[in-house]
C-alpha cells in the first residue's frame, strides 16, 4: 500500500486530468490507469466554480478518487499559496495539494527559492503538501525536513517524454527519504514508470505521457500494468550486472 497523509492507496500510478479531449476520454482514461489520486490544476480546470461550464468532478468524483488539487501556472509563492487556499474552499476544507511553484515558461523547471518560500507558510497553514522539485537529493530532503508529506522531483522536463534522465540523484533521494518519493514529470512510455519503480520509488506521476498518446486509454492501461511489474521487480530484487557470461545450469559437481 502507498501511504500518504495518513491513507493508504492500492495503486502507485498518479494521473493529470489535463489535456485530453474531452471529459469523457478523461473518464475512461483515468478508470483504466487504475489511479486512486487524479490531480487537478485549479487555475485551469472547472471544479465547481464556474456553475454553466461542465465540471471535471463529474468524471473523476471525489467519492471514487483522491482529488489533489495542483498549483500548475503559478510562477511565485504568493500565487501558489493563494491558489491552494482556493482549493480548500472549493473543495470543503481538503489540505492535500500539489505545490508546484515554476520559475520560466519554457523549461517549467521548479522554482525552488519560491517553492521553499510557499512550503512554509502551507505548512504552517495546516496543509498537507505533496511537493514539485528538481533531482537535487539536498533539497530534496530540506522539503521533507520542513514537512511535506511527498516529494516529487522531475525524472525529466514536464511533458518532455525523456524519461528519467539522473537515475543515481533519484536513488539518492530515495535512499535518504522517510517519506513517499514520487516521480513527477518527464515519463514518455511504460518502460519509463518501470524504470522508476525499479529504482525503488514509491509512486509515479504523470499526464502527457498518456493524454498525448496515440490512444491514451490503451496507453493509461500501460502504465497501470508497467507501474506493478516495476514494483515487483524492486520488490524481487535484480540479479548483479557482470561483464562476463554466467551459466543458466550449475556445473559444480557434474561428469566432466
Amino acid at each position: 500500500m502507498l501511504s500518504i497523509a495518513g491513507k493508504d492507496y492500492h495503486s502507485r500510478l498518479l494521473v493529470g486530468s489535463g489535456k485530453y479531449k474531452d471529459l469523457a476520454e478523461t473518464r475512461l482514461a483515468t478508470e483504466a490507469s487504475g489511479a486512486e489520486i487524479i490531480t487537478v490544476a485549479i487555475r485551469r480546470t472547472n471544479i465547481g466554480q464556474n456553475a454553466d461550464e461542465p465540471n471535471l468532478l463529474d468524471v473523476v468524483p471525489p467519492d471514487r478518487y483522491t482529488i489533489l488539487p495542483n498549483t500548475a501556472g503559478c510562477f511565485n509563492a504568493k500565487e501558489a499559496v493563494r491558489t491552494c487556499q482556493l482549493a480548500r474552499e472549493l473543495l470543503d476544507g481538503h489540505n492535500l495539494v500539489k505545490l508546484e511553484v515554476l520559475a520560466d515558461q519554457k523549461t517549467l523547471f521548479p522554482h525552488i527559492l519560491e517553492t521553499l518560500k510557499a512550503t512554509e507558510i502551507l505548512v504552517e497553514d495546516g496543509f498537507d503538501i505533496m511537493v514539485y522539485t528538481n533531482d537535487d537529493p539536498i533539497i530534496a530532503k530540506q522539503l521533507e525536513d520542513m514537512g511535506c508529506v511527498a516529494v516529487m522531483p522531475l525524472a525529466a522536463p514536464i511533458g518532455s517524454g525523456l524519461g528519467i534522465r539522473n537515475p543515481y540523484n533519484i536513488l539518492e533521494i530515495i535512499e535518504n527519504a522517510a517519506v513517499p518519493i514520487i516521480v513527477d514529470a518527464g515519463v514518455g512510455t511504460a518502460s519509463d514508470a518501470a524504470i522508476a519503480m525499479e529504482l525503488g520509488c514509491d509512486g509515479v506521476l504523470m499526464n502527457t505521457a498518456i493524454a498525448g498518446a496515440r490512444d491514451p486509454v490503451l496507453m493509461a492501461s500501460a502504465m497501470k500494468k508497467a507501474i506493478e511489474a516495476g514494483r515487483e521487480a524492486f520488490r524481487a530484487g535484480r540479479i548483479p550486472k557482470k561483464r562476463y557470461a554466467s551459466a543458466s545450469s550449475p556445473v559444480e559437481g557434474l561428469i566432466a
